[in-house]
């Protein structure tokens, strides 16, 4: 089954984000078109193959093939979001693993300095060993929070974005 993505543009220019000097085949989406292909996108069942249709109201008279042009734009444009999306993987787990080494770290000092403190000899030592563990453990938690929850919706929204790179795109033009 095919999820159908329909775009009903009054012109071809826009699809393209107007203020990217590149040529049409190197621009960027306009950012309300990425938008709305991304959501609908995300609506279909993972399962499904996607395609875009693109209904313009005005024949391109600048473009020989609309169709070639549309494709390849869109097919480049996710093809490089699904690129940031993986430098962005990269990036969080670099951040990861830094924030754990530093969390271990502070959770082995405050360890060792709560252990300094036994045998309680007042409830002050109590507080303060309690307080120590408590901090140590506080401390890892951004390195568990990537580790666990936010490495998983980048990884999916690369995919969506190889997916969409990879959707077959077809344009169909108002008779002039």
């Amino acid at each position: 089954m095919t999820g159908l993505i329909e775009v009903k543009l009054t012109e071809l220019n826009q699809l393209f984000n107007s203020m990217d000097p590149s040529p049409f085949h190197e621009r960027d989406l306009d950012h309300d078109a990425e938008e709305f292909i991304v959501s609908w996108a995300q609506e279909h069942p993972k399962q499904h193959d996607l395609k875009l249709l693109v209904h313009l109201a005005k024949r391109p008279a600048d473009v020989a093939d609309a169709q070639k042009l549309v494709a390849d734009s869109v097919a480049h444009y996710f093809e490089y979001r699904a690129d940031m999306t993986m430098h962005e993987m990269k990036r969080l787990m670099r951040e990861g693993r830094a924030s754990l080494i530093i969390g271990l770290l502070f959770l082995g000092i405050c360890q060792i300095t709560a252990t300094l403190l036994t045998p309680p000899a007042g409830s002050w030592q109590t507080v303060a060993r309690e307080g120590l563990t408590i901090i140590g453990w506080v401390a890892m938690w951004k390195p568990l929070e990537i580790y666990l929850y936010r490495w998983w919706p980048v990884l999916t929204l690369r995919r969506l974005y190889q997916r969409l790179s990879r959707m077959p795109v077809e344009v169909h033009c108002a008779t002039p």
